[in-house]
């Protein structure tokens, strides 16, 4: 199979959907992969690094949307990349849709199957593909929130984990999945009070046995997250519904009642946010102030550091690249349930149901479109 890998042209997207390591597995393995010019560039990694790992270098993306029957990439296709999408073609990327009906919209009209990484399961029930990139947003956004509590970037001009005779900050963390247990771990390591909210009790204990004495495990109810959030000084939302919009957990009174230059880090901003006040953001300007508390709201907070991020996502996506190129795309996804659960688009239908019901469309059943 041809495979492309173009070039991210989001705002400050740096990361790549095929590292020349993953290139070269997938040449072995008897495909051909097409990767635009300088698409790791600003990684350090070169033209030439692809073309000792056997790929073809194109000039521009628009070669590789019309050669490729596979196109790999890390974030949701730009309106630019939209035009270009053809029927049969496959795309294997982050797709978030479930807040963006104008993406969905053009993907149906494209003819093109789309398969979200973020949907994409494994047989314990995870998220394989959306766990490394949680695992660096987690981490980030503890750097990030530090960062924002200083005062020249409108915060309350605390240090993290204050100083001998002085408070800590307190560090309130909506949601104990992957994203959450790596913004605590990085929030104890600076030594600030934190405490963790999340509605699976199972997972809170889980929490509690690893990190002990160090944090505060609460259950999620409506007034523990405003009791918790307005003594907050600094809220980390990582909230997770697969594939549908993040509920709306921290309401705009919340906001309201929060102290001045307090500091919300919403890594659920992908799937619409957890806050009601969030609104998109990007690394060019990555922060706004609403109501006298900060906002960050960076829709591919990984990207900034992209070499970390590019290595991480591609060890876990190459396996199923491979099932892609090796099998076909219907083949591959009748074989594995857990890639089936990736496919967002199918035949111009969204397939998936959290997507669908987010969207307010009526949901095909892959599983016969796939027999058709």
């Amino acid at each position: 199979m041809r495979i492309g890998v173009p070039k991210e042209i989001k705002v400050h997207e740096y990361r790549v959907g095929m590292t020349p390591a993953s290139v070269r597995e997938a040449v072995a393995h008897g495909h051909e992969v097409v990767v635009e010019h300088d698409a790791a560039a600003r990684q350090g990694i070169g033209d030439k690094d692809y073309e000792r790992a056997g790929a073809r270098i194109a000039k521009t993306a628009a070669e590789i949307f019309a050669k490729a029957e596979l196109i790999v990439k890390v974030k949701e296709p730009q309106p630019d990349e939209l035009k270009l999408l053809r029927q049969g073609q496959t795309i294997f990327t982050y797709l978030h849709l479930a807040p963006d009906p104008e993406q969905a919209k053009a993907l149906m009209r494209s003819g093109v199957t789309a398969i979200a990484y973020e949907t994409v399961t494994s047989p314990r029930g995870g998220l394989p593909l959306l766990a490394p990139m949680s695992e660096v947003a987690g981490r980030m956004a503890v750097q990030a929130g530090a960062h924002c509590l200083e005062m020249e970037q409108g915060g309350r001009g605390m240090l993290l984990g204050g100083v001998a005779g002085v408070a800590p900050a307190k560090v309130v963390v909506l949601g104990g999945g992957v994203a959450g247990i790596n913004a605590v771990r990085m929030a104890i390591g600076l030594e600030a009070q934190v405490t963790v909210l999340d509605v699976d009790v199972g997972r809170l204990y889980a929490i509690d046995q690893q990190f002990g004495a160090a944090i505060n495990t609460i259950f999620s109810t409506r007034q523990a997250i405003e009791d918790y959030v307005l003594d907050a000084d600094l809220v980390i939302g990582a909230v997770l519904v697969p594939g549908a919009a993040a509920p709306k957990l921290v309401t705009e009174q919340h906001v309201r009642d929060m102290k001045r230059g307090s500091v919300i880090i919403d890594i659920s901003i992908d799937q619409g946010g957890c806050a009601e006040t969030s609104r998109p953001t990007t690394h060019a300007k990555p922060t706004y102030v609403l109501h006298e508390v900060v906002h960050y709201c960076v829709t591919n907070m990984p990207g900034a550091v992209a070499r970390t991020s590019t290595f991480s996502l591609n060890n876990a996506t190459l396996p199923f690249v491979l099932a892609l190129a090796g099998k076909g795309t219907e083949a591959a996804l009748r074989d594995d349930p857990h890639l089936l659960a990736g496919l967002n688009v199918y035949d111009g239908r969204i397939v998936h149901p959290a997507v669908a019901a987010a969207l307010g469309v009526k949901c095909a059943d892959a599983r016969k479109l796939l027999k058709a």
